[in-house]
């Protein structure tokens, strides 16, 4: 695929996976256009060899992957995460004050919340209902529409807000859905009952019971710069990996090979989950390919996983933020990751391997490694060869604005962590 293809097919993912259930839907569909199978690891269905199999667990995680002939030479696995921080509606989230009705939110993850201010958003995501029948029933929805805005306080009101401005989740954080038309809170049960009529016009809905929701940028994934050289979009952390593993493993399904690509929830929030990294999803997998728990050994033994997750491109406004000699540089290709005290689960084995692959499929990559004086984040990499015991080495795409409402990267990178991810699955190293 051209860099050209490879960027119209991402902003067309980033703009349909506004929550990790429509992340893992999209890619249902993408796999299943390409000829995967949905399958169950907890079915006795046998797994044939040149077959193409995914998994879905709680609409937000997903395996994919490939039979070979010959388990002996081991799996090649991809892994990234499907979440991303946000602002998560509550349970009880109907808040009126001053003729204005609100929305009561949690932030989820590590959000860089000042950019939250002043955008359209918009809420999407997983809401559970009884029908009229009786049955529970969980459908995802999407308004797509800015229904949502949290205003800044005007500088007026706050002289020192350009000197060192904080932020209250609790109070400064709750987004403006409607004016109040003097008759208490609006009804949030009557607008997703609404919602879900008008996506699922054929579902008899009796009640709302619960909801997983999450508020959007409305802006859409986008080229800036004189000329087009980077994408801007919410979500690209870990979207883009997503995107990459999932196109990878699309274009390797001729190869005759072992392939695995995952797509863990959670991840932001520590993968202790069900459907983590931390959680048996992978595990099950695996002992379902390989039943005899000799042959699981020895495949785990024979694998490598390359964790894809998104890397710290210097910024030209912050360059004391990195050591200066593994300091990312957008455009220049995926960024190995390398952190000692294990907070990547790269070695020096698994970098020299990534840099073998890369070369001999002609593309460049950086090292990242994080000051000594400062703290490094992590990613699925450590937990997954914690739990799965495969080898594991942690690469990205180098990005600025990471955990923002709107994050940046150069618009060379995605095709070159396709272009890697495909020689990994096609065993050119």
């Amino acid at each position: 695929m051209t860099k050209d293809s490879v960027n119209t097919d991402l902003l067309s993912f980033l703009t349909d996976a506004t929550t990790p259930f429509h992340a893992v839907g999209v890619m249902a569909e993408r796999l299943l256009a390409a000829g995967f199978a949905l399958w169950s690891d907890a079915s006795r269905e046998p797994i044939v060899a040149g077959g193409k199999y995914f998994t879905v667990r709680n609409d937000s995680s997903l395996i994919a992957f490939t039979a070979g002939k010959d388990l002996s030479q081991g799996l090649r696995l991809v892994g990234a995460h499907t979440d991303s921080p946000n602002l998560s509606v509550r349970p009880n989230p109907s808040v009126n004050r001053f003729g204005c009705n609100l929305l009561a939110v949690d932030v989820y993850g590590g959000a860089l919340l000042n950019p939250w201010f002043d955008r359209d958003l918009s809420m999407a995501g997983k809401v559970s209902f009884e029908t009229g029948t009786g049955e529970l029933v969980s459908r995802l929805i999407d308004f797509k529409a800015p229904i949502a805005v949290i205003p800044s306080l005007a500088i007026h009101l706050d002289r020192d807000a350009n000197k060192g401005r904080t932020v209250n989740p609790q109070t400064d954080m709750l987004p403006l859905v409607s004016l109040s038309s003097g008759d208490g809170n609006f009804d949030i049960h009557a607008m997703l009952t609404a919602q879900i009529a008008a996506e699922y016009p054929d579902l008899d809905i009796k009640k709302i019971l619960d909801w997983e929701l999450s508020l959007y940028d409305t802006q859409a994934p986008g080229f800036v710069g004189l000329n087009n050289d980077f994408i801007a979009s919410a979500r690209l952390d870990n979207l883009l990996s997503c995107f990459g593993g999932l196109q990878a493993i699309i274009n390797g399904v001729d190869s005759g090979e072992w392939n695995l690509f995952v797509a863990n929830d959670h991840e932001e929030v520590g993968s202790a989950s069900a459907v983590g990294a931390q959680g048996p999803m992978l595990n099950d997998v695996l002992r379902a390919i390989a039943p005899d728990p000799v042959d699981d050994r020895a495949l785990r033994q024979a694998s490598w996983m390359l964790s894809v997750d998104n890397a710290h491109a210097i910024h030209p406004n912050y360059p004391t933020k990195h050591d200066e000699l593994h300091a990312p540089l957008l455009g220049s290709g995926p960024v190995i990751k390398i952190n000692r005290n294990q907070r990547y689960a790269t070695s020096g084995e698994g970098a020299a391997r990534v840099r073998l692959l890369a070369e001999r499929a002609g593309v460049s990559v950086q090292s990242f490694v994080v000051r000594a004086d400062m703290g490094c984040g992590s990613t699925i990499g450590p937990i997954t060869a914690t739990e799965t015991g495969i080898p594991t080495t942690d690469i990205g795409v180098p990005t600025l604005g990471m955990h923002s409402i709107r994050e940046l990267a150069a618009a060379d990178d995605p095709a070159k962590l396709v272009d890697l991810l495909s020689a990994f699955y096609n065993r050119v190293a």
